[in-house]
């Protein structure tokens, strides 16, 4: 019964190493070639950068630039429908204004909130869109674009 007892406390205590690894305690993710976490506001920064680099393109005109802030997988889209008759960088449409509202983690990555001002000749409208950025590796790029966004987040009060 002694052995039996004795042998059951071993095993548990042999795996513990095995176990801590799992859990990121026995080394560096990043040097084993693991995911690594991002802080918030290292994604929060990384995100409004992309997105705001391609709201840019869009006010300029520069499909290159703007297909430049996508991941690979959205590139052949983008492609096919970016100037396009409703394309973002169709040639009948002007962008007068963009502004990034509001960004906050979302289920895909970053979710970047912005109002988009279109004009197409003496009319103006503004719309929503909303961005999702995601790590892609050690870059970081646009990987979805939908109508609509968050409203922004209201101000802490003091």
């Amino acid at each position: 019964m002694g052995r039996r007892l004795r042998t059951a406390g071993v095993v548990p205590l042999a795996l513990l190493p095995f176990a801590l690894l799992s859990c990121g305690l026995g080394g560096d993710d990043e040097a084993d070639g693991g995911p690594t976490r991002v802080p918030v506001q290292e994604a929060s920064a990384k995100a409004r950068e992309r997105v705001q680099a391609y709201l840019d393109a869009m006010a300029a005109k520069d499909p290159a630039a703007g297909r430049n802030q996508l991941c690979a997988t959205m590139q052949a889209g983008f492609d096919a429908a970016a100037t396009g008759p409703n394309g973002d960088f169709a040639d009948h449409f002007q962008v007068p204004g963009a502004t990034i509202t509001d960004i906050r983690t979302g289920d895909r990555g970053q979710e970047v909130s912005t109002t988009v001002t279109v004009s197409v000749g003496s009319k103006k409208t503004t719309r929503p869109l909303l961005f999702t950025v995601t790590r892609d590796g050690a870059d970081w790029c646009i990987a979805g674009e939908e109508p609509g966004g968050h409203s922004p987040a209201p101000s802490p009060t003091p």
